[in-house]
């Protein structure tokens, strides 16, 4: 399935300075019966965004209209726990583009940048920096630039690079999932099995 093209993102951010945030807490196990990719996002957070009875806590920061954008600013040891994949498809399915940290879990970290989540893992001095922009004015802006591999905090002029392999950021900025990329390899593949001996 393939999703938007990443190239520049620019955008304000939603601070999350909670460290060790697993899976079960970004998408509950109980609403991991849908197979398709949609959905997800009503159910991000789901009991730290919601009451038993539904009503939103105001306390929690996606229900403080304050704080919006594309980019999730996470604390450290983003995504932890069990391996499912319905986490960043929720990510992905509310709205954000980008997760920021200072560690991702290894398997959370793959299955964002399968779906077109971008996970930009940063010092933790620098993440301290950007969530005191941000707590300080929402309206603050961070861009992340996926060909340079950067990114910059736009208020400060602070940048930092960050890791992705060449593989996945050439699937980012082209929108592919992994089945997107053999499908554009189709005639090359095509081409090598009609070299094959029979």
């Amino acid at each position: 399935m393939a999703y938007d093209k990443f190239t520049i993102l620019k955008s304000t951010a939603v601070p999350l300075p909670i460290e060790n945030v697993d899976t079960d807490q970004i998408i509950p196990a109980r609403f991991l019966k849908a197979t398709e990719r949609v959905g997800f996002g009503d159910n991000l957070f789901r009991d730290w965004r919601y009451n038993t009875d539904g009503t939103p806590k105001t306390d929690f920061v996606l229900n403080n209209p304050t704080y919006k954008g594309k980019i999730l600013l996470g604390g450290k040891n983003f995504g932890s726990g069990s391996s499912r994949e319905h986490a960043a498809w929720a990510i992905y399915d509310y709205g954000f583009r980008a997760v920021v940290s200072s560690f991702f879990a290894d398997i959370f970290r793959g299955n964002c940048l399968n779906i077109g989540v971008l996970p930009v893992q940063i010092s933790p001095a620098f993440l301290e920096n950007i969530f005191t922009e941000v707590h300080k004015n929402p309206e603050t802006e961070i861009e992340i630039d996926l060909k340079a591999q950067t990114i910059t905090l736009l208020a400060t002029g602070e940048k930092e690079s960050f890791d992705i392999s060449s593989y996945k950021k050439d699937n980012m900025m082209n929108g592919f999932d992994d089945i997107d990329y053999l499908q554009n390899m189709k005639s090359e593949i095509q081409e090598f099995a009609a070299q094959l001996p029979i």
